[in-house]
Formats: C-alpha cells, sequence, structure tokens
C-alpha cells in the first residue's frame, strides 16, 4: 500500500512518464499542420529526436584564461604564494541535428511556402522573425559553464502572438518559422562573442535537442497558432 508521503513522488514518476508521450503528441501534431503529410511529419519527428544526440563541429575558437595555482597546496598551505598561470582553453561551436539543422531546414521550407503566398504575407513573416528576434536577443542571458539561457515559453508566445497579428490566415508557417530564426538568430548566432567567452569545451547551438529552445520554440509557438 502506497502511504501519502509516497503519493507526490508517484505523480512526478508518471508524469515523468508521459512527458515523452505528451511531447510526441504535440511535436506530430504540429507538424501535421505545417502542410506535411503524416509519413513526413514523422520521419522529421523521428529525425529531430535522433539528431538530438549528433553535433556537429563547425568552429573552434582558442583563447587565454588566468587561474589561480597554489603550488604548496600539496603541503598542506594553499595561502601561500599563490600565482596566475595563463592556461589555453578551447572552446567548440558546433550545431546539433536535431536542434538546430532539422528545424532551420523546416523553417526555411516553409518560408518558401509563405513567400508563394504573395509580398504581403512574406512581408509579415519578415515582421514577426525581426520582433522574435530582437525580443530573443533581449531576454537571453549567457550564463557561465551552460551557455544562453532565456525563458522557454517567451519566444513562442511572442511568435505565435505576431503570427496571428499580422498573417492570420498563414499563422501556422509565419509562427513556426518566427519561432525557430527568433531563438536561433537572436538567442544563440546574436551571442556567439558571449558564448565563446563563458564556455569551454563544446558549445552547441540547438544542443539541448529535443528540448532545445529552437525545437521547442518552433514546435510550440506551431501548435498553439
Amino acid at each position: 500500500m502506497i502511504g501519502p508521503g509516497c503519493l507526490p513522488l508517484v505523480l512526478f514518476l508518471i508524469l515523468l512518464l508521459l512527458l515523452p508521450v505528451v511531447f510526441g503528441q504535440v511535436l506530430t501534431t504540429a507538424l501535421l499542420k505545417l502542410h506535411l503529410d503524416a509519413a513526413t511529419s514523422l520521419g522529421l519527428a523521428l529525425a529531430i529526436i535522433v539528431g538530438s544526440s549528433i553535433n556537429l563541429p563547425v568552429k573552434r575558437i582558442v583563447h587565454a584564461e588566468e587561474v589561480v595555482v597554489h603550488p604548496l597546496a600539496v603541503f598542506g598551505l594553499p595561502w601561500l604564494w599563490p600565482s596566475l598561470r595563463r592556461v589555453r582553453r578551447e572552446t567548440v561551436i558546433a550545431v546539433n541535428v536535431g536542434g538546430c539543422v532539422v528545424p532551420t531546414a523546416l523553417a526555411v521550407y516553409e518560408t518558401a511556402h509563405v513567400a508563394s503566398e504573395g509580398w504581403v504575407v512574406a512581408g509579415a513573416l519578415i515582421v514577426a522573425v525581426l520582433i522574435s528576434v530582437v525580443v530573443c536577443y533581449w531576454i537571453a542571458k549567457p550564463v557561465k559553464g551552460i551557455g544562453i539561457a532565456m525563458p522557454g515559453l517567451v519566444p513562442p508566445l511572442v511568435a505565435v502572438t505576431a503570427a496571428m497579428v499580422l498573417a492570420p490566415e498563414q499563422r501556422v508557417p509565419v509562427a513556426f518559422v518566427a519561432g525557430v530564426l527568433g531563438p536561433l538568430i537572436g538567442a544563440d548566432l546574436l551571442h556567439l562573442r558571449d558564448i565563446s567567452r563563458i564556455a569551454t569545451g563544446v558549445a552547441s547551438i540547438g544542443g539541448a535537442g529535443t528540448f532545445d529552445g529552437i525545437v521547442l520554440s518552433g514546435i510550440v509557438a506551431a501548435y498553439l497558432a
């Protein structure tokens, strides 16, 4: 018998197990709304999920960093004669296949579809993307050791709002494109200099894969539109 004290833990585990199912449903539903058939939507969903484990390096940034060393720490005297040493560090800028490449390619496809509807809709798309980029750049903050962080729900809500106001008849593709390109350009690309300063090792654009801001923003925006 499960005691009252275990109930929150059980509920948490149930929600944890249901999360992939719910997200998978949201993902496929959003893709189906983007003028894609069921087979293509399923293929893209699998590409996003599988590709989330693949990072493609595109640039290496080498920089020197001064660190404090304590040569006498091994003798129990860490406070005596500390010194600064320049350490060579390297940051590899990479792009994640599932978190960046696949959604960006789909955004390009949707952009072409929207552009075929006429210059008015295309102009609305450009404005929506610019709004999303500015907002994402403004709210994104570099966090040492992590990368670029921003509130998860703000980009899709901005993209959906802009799409509904500017292009209500094409709100789904416009929301998706703005939801993808906003975080990609505003949060990641325009903060590359910050990433190179705060991160060491690998800094992957879209590196959280399926749950990265680029994917979540685009998918949630398309789902809500």
